[in-house]
C-alpha cells in the first residue's frame, strides 16, 4: 500500500511537484519574456525617435539571424520575382 507521502507526490502516475515546478518555471519565463518585449518594443521608439527606419531595422534583424547561403537563396529569389515582375533593372539580361 502506498504512504500518505507517496500519493500526495504521485497523483494518477503524474509528479504533482515536478510537475508544479514545470509550470512555474514556465510562469516565470513568460513573465521575463513580457519584460524583455518591453524593452525591445521601447528600443523600436527611441530608433523611431532618432529618425531611423524601424520596419527595415526589423528586417535586417530577420537576416542576420539566417544562415548565410538561405539568405542569399532569398535574396536570389527575391530578385527573380521582382524581375519577373517587371520591379527590378534587367540590365543584366540578354533581351
Amino acid at each position: 500500500m502506498a504512504t500518505a507521502k507517496t500519493q500526495k507526490v504521485k497523483t494518477g502516475g503524474v509528479a504533482a511537484d515536478q510537475l508544479r515546478s514545470f509550470i512555474e518555471r514556465i510562469e516565470r519565463l513568460d513573465e521575463e519574456k513580457s519584460v524583455l518585449a518591453n524593452d525591445i518594443k521601447e528600443v523600436f521608439a527611441e530608433a523611431k525617435m532618432n529618425g531611423f527606419d524601424t520596419p527595415a531595422m526589423r528586417q535586417i534583424l530577420k537576416l542576420r539571424k539566417m544562415d548565410n547561403s538561405d539568405r542569399q537563396e532569398r535574396e536570389a529569389i527575391l530578385d527573380l520575382y521582382m524581375r519577373a515582375l517587371g520591379m527590378a533593372d534587367n540590365r543584366d539580361e540578354d533581351d
